[in-house]
C-alpha cells in the first residue's frame, strides 16, 4: 500500500497524498492485520465479509445519504477495534451497501465509531450501470471478501489485493484492456455510420443535433456486458458465452464446431441490442441539440448520458439492461449462448464439438494485455472450460466468457497462436 498509494489517483483523478495520505505504518499494519484475522472467522456459520473505511466521522457531512451521498451513523459510544467486533458488526454492515467506520479516539487508540451507508451504486463499476455513485474520500478502505481475501482501496480506487497468499496490484478488469475494445472496433464503426445516416435525415428537416462522442457506443456496450457477466455470476449456475465475428454467423448456424439446440430466426429481434445502441446515440444527440443547447460546446458522450434526465434515454437504458438479463437467463440452460460481435443473438444451448483438437495447456494472463503469462494445464478444470479451450484453439477470432458455478469469470481467446485466458475481477 505504501509503495503504491501516491501512484494511484483518487476519484477526482488526483494522485496527491493530501488529506488522503496513509497513516503511519504501525496503524496501517494494525488495520490490515485485524481485518485479515476477522476474515478467518465465521459469524453464525456465515463467512465474515465487510468493508472498512479509515476516516473520522467528520469526513461525512450530515444530511447526506444514498444514492448520491454517504449516510453517516455514529455510535453514542465507540466500540473496540478488534477482529471479534468486526465479526459481530459484519451482518449489520452489508458488504454491498455499507462500510464500518474506524478512526483514532481521543487517546490515539483505534475504535469503531459507526457505520457509513453508501448504497449499492459503487458496484456499477463491476456490474454495469450509468448511475454515478457517491465518491468515497481518498482514505484507506479495506474490503474483506472471504477467508484471507483482502482488497485495499484509496477511496473507490483499487490499489492492492491479497488473494490465496499472493500480493497483487489490484484485480484484473478485462474491460480496461486495449485488446477487448479493439476486437469490437469494426462494429463500433458500423454503429457510427448508422448514427450519421440518422443525423443526415435530421439535418434535412433542419432539426439540430449536438455533436456526438463516438466512444459512447463502446461504453454503453461495456456496461451491458458487465451486467450480463455479473447476472450470470450471481445466479451461481455458471454459463458460457461465445462471441464470433459477424461473418462466421452462417458457419455457426450450420452447426460447424458449435451445434445450437435453440437457434433464433433472422430478423430485427435478433439484433435488438444494436438497435438500442443506435437509438441511444441518436436520442442523446437530439436531446442536447435543442433550444439553448444547439451550440453545445463539445461532443456529448458518456458524461451527458449518465446525468441525463431525458425519459426516453432512461427507458432505453433500462431496455439495455433487460437485454443483459435476457441473455443471462439463456445462459442458465445447458450449453453456450452464441452471439456475434454486434451482440446479435444467434441462439443458445450451444454444444461445442468434442471432435475439435484438445488443448493440453493454456496461458493465464498476469496483466491486462496478456504480455506476461504463466502456463497451466487443463486437466484440473471442468468440461465447460476444456470445451471453451478447444473452440478457442480452433477459431483464432472467437472470444469466450466462461463463468463457473462459484462465480469465477474467465475470458478466453487465441493470442499469438496460443489459447490465453484472463480472470475477470
Amino acid at each position: 500500500m505504501r509503495e503504491r498509494w501516491a501512484r494511484y489517483p483518487d476519484d477526482t483523478g488526483d494522485s496527491d497524498g493530501g488529506e488522503g495520505a496513509l497513516p503511519e505504518a504501525s496503524v496501517m499494519e494494525a488495520l490490515l492485520s485485524t481485518c485479515y484475522q476477522a476474515s478467518l472467522l465465521r459469524e453464525e456459520e456465515r463467512p465474515v465479509i465487510f468493508r472498512m473505511i479509515f476516516a473520522s466521522p467528520e469526513e461525512f457531512p450530515e444530511g447526506d445519504g444514498p444514492p448520491e451521498g454517504l449516510h453517516r451513523l455514529e455510535f453514542d459510544k465507540p466500540r473496540p477495534f478488534d477482529e471479534h467486533e468486526l465479526r459481530r458488526l459484519s451482518p449489520a454492515a452489508d458488504f454491498d451497501r455499507s462500510l464500518i467506520g474506524v478512526s483514532h479516539d481521543d487517546d490515539g487508540d483505534l475504535k469503531v465509531w459507526g457505520v457509513v451507508h453508501s448504497g449499492p451504486r459503487w458496484l456499477r463499476g463491476v456490474q454495469g450501470g450509468r448511475e454515478p455513485s457517491a465518491p468515497l474520500p481518498p482514505v484507506p478502505v479495506v474490503e474483506v471478501e472471504g477467508p484471507g481475501r483482502l482488497q485495499v482501496r484509496k477511496g473507490s480506487v483499487s490499489i492492492a489485493e491479497l488473494e490465496a497468499g499472493r500480493l497483487g496490484d489490484s484485480y484484473t478488469d478485462v474491460f480496461a484492456s486495449w485488446w477487448l475494445p479493439e476486437m469490437f472496433a469494426p462494429v463500433r464503426a458500423e454503429l457510427v455510420e448508422l448514427h450519421e445516416e440518422a443525423r443526415r435525415e435530421a439535418a434535412s428537416v433542419e432539426e439540430p443535433w449536438a455533436p456526438l462522442d463516438h466512444d459512447l457506443s463502446r461504453k454503453v456496450a461495456q456496461q451491458m456486458f458487465r451486467r450480463l457477466v455479473s447476472t450470470v455470476r450471481d445466479a451461481r449456475h455458471g454459463g458460457t458465452i461465445i462471441i464470433v465475428p459477424p461473418e462466421r454467423a452462417d458457419e455457426v448456424l450450420a452447426g460447424r464446431r458449435v451445434s445450437l439446440k435453440h437457434a433464433f430466426v433472422d430478423g430485427e429481434p435478433r439484433r435488438r441490442f444494436r438497435t438500442l445502441i443506435v437509438r441511444i446515440m441518436n436520442r442523446l444527440a437530439q436531446s442536447h441539440g435543442r433550444g439553448e443547447e444547439a451550440a453545445y460546446p463539445r461532443a456529448v458522450g458518456w458524461e451527458e448520458y449518465v446525468w441525463s434526465e431525458d425519459r426516453e434515454l432512461a427507458e432505453l437504458d433500462e431496455a439495455i439492461f433487460e437485454f443483459a438479463h435476457l441473455v443471462a437467463g439463456l445462459a442458465a440452460v445447458d450449453g453456450a449462448v452464441v452471439m456475434t460481435r454486434r451482440f446479435e443473438l444467434l441462439g443458445f444451448g450451444g454444444e461445442i464439438s468434442g471432435e475439435l483438437e484438445p488443448v493440453q495447456t493454456v496461458r493465464n494472463a498476469l496483466d491486462l494485455e496478456g504480455e506476461s503469462t504463466i502456463e497451466e494445464g487443463t486437466q484440473g478444470v471442468g468440461t465447460r472450460h476444456r470445451s471453451a479451450y478447444r473452440l478457442a484453439g480452433s477459431l483464432p477470432d472467437v472470444l469466450l466468457v466462461v463463468i463457473s458455478q462459484d462465480g469465477d469469470a474467465r475470458f478466453v481467446r487465441d493470442k499469438d497462436g496460443a489459447v490465453t485466458c484472463w480472470d475477470q475481477a
